[in-house]
């Protein structure tokens, strides 16, 4: 298996059977060009592909040396950061719809700000001042390869380069605005500093097979706190993508995520501190493991 990672400092790597190689030399000595960011890596994604699966046949050969360094978010930094909320039946049952039918419910996305809310794994979250309840939701988040605007349900999967592991961080009572109109508000409870770690890596889309049946499972501390898989989504990644696709273009680079299944902390009252860490593992890609920090 084979990943693409930015190191600490804004390095490319690309991540071969757990290990990590610096992308710029590993590609010079193969006499291969590659943009210098991750980011561009996906403008041109196609070809892109095609040269880093050659360069992790080379280095699965032997030879080459790996790297020691710590990883940033593998993407620094997404175009957009695209959010489907309330996404999972499991989700909806332990929030108190039980029982709901796909054809009642409305698709909905959120935004979070890229440049500030995306991390990579370590001690990267800080808690934002004044919230009681700040809650964590594990996602598969999809990274967008190929320009996708009004594409259909049949053919959106061949939009997404890769997937890799993201943490929606929630203050969930900065989200709740009971006297107000508009009742909810999204952008004080989610699209605060550092609310949406990613990592460790982007694996290369068909690495997961079945993208509908990919295993999620979240502890804090230690203690397993959500388990379940994608096979609980209500609308599919690919119904996702196409009518993200038909609200606005989804650009190389982008990122959508997903949903999130049950196990989250406010059903049961029970949130996060400072010092708390959190592991958040997808079958068929890796472990992005963060810890909470207290607020500035």
């Amino acid at each position: 298996m084979w990943g693409l990672a930015t190191l600490e400092g804004g390095k490319s790597a690309l991540m071969v059977d757990g290990r990590l190689y610096a992308l710029a030399p590993l590609a010079a000595a193969s006499g291969k060009a590659l943009p210098a960011s991750n980011v561009a890596i996906f403008t041109d994604w196609e070809r892109s592909r095609a040269v880093l699966t050659e360069l992790a046949a080379a280095v699965a050969k032997g030879g080459v040396a790996p790297v020691e360094a710590k990883l940033a978010a593998p993407l620094t930094y997404p175009g957009k950061v695209l959010c489907a909320g309330a996404n999972y039946y499991d989700h909806m049952a332990e929030m108190g719809f039980p029982g709901v039918k796909k054809e009642a419910q409305r698709l909905f996305f959120f935004f979070k700000p890229p440049r500030n809310a995306v991390v990579g794994p370590g001690a990267t979250v800080v808690m934002p001042r004044g919230t009681k309840k700040y809650d964590w939701e594990i996602e598969l988040a999809a990274v967008i390869g190929k320009t996708a605007r009004y594409v259909t349900v049949e053919t959106a999967l061949s939009h997404v380069a890769g997937y890799t592991v993201a943490i929606d961080l929630s203050a969930r009572d900065f989200n709740q605005a009971p006297d107000q109109f508009y009742k909810f508000d999204w952008v004080a409870g989610k699209a605060t500093d550092t609310a949406c770690p990613m990592g460790p890596w982007i694996v290369p889309a068909d690495a997961l097979g079945d993208v509908q049946n990919v295993a999620l499972k979240l502890s804090v501390n230690g203690v397993t706190k959500q388990d379940s898989s994608t096979s609980q989504m209500i609308y599919s990644v690919a119904e996702q993508i196409a009518r993200a696709s038909e609200l606005m273009t989804l650009d190389p680079g982008d990122v959508v995520l997903t949903g999130t299944p049950a196990g989250v902390g406010v059903p049961k009252g029970t949130f996060l501190n400072p010092g708390d860490k959190i592991d958040a593992e997808i079958a068929g890609i890796g472990k992005l493991s963060v810890e909470i920090k207290p607020p500035l």
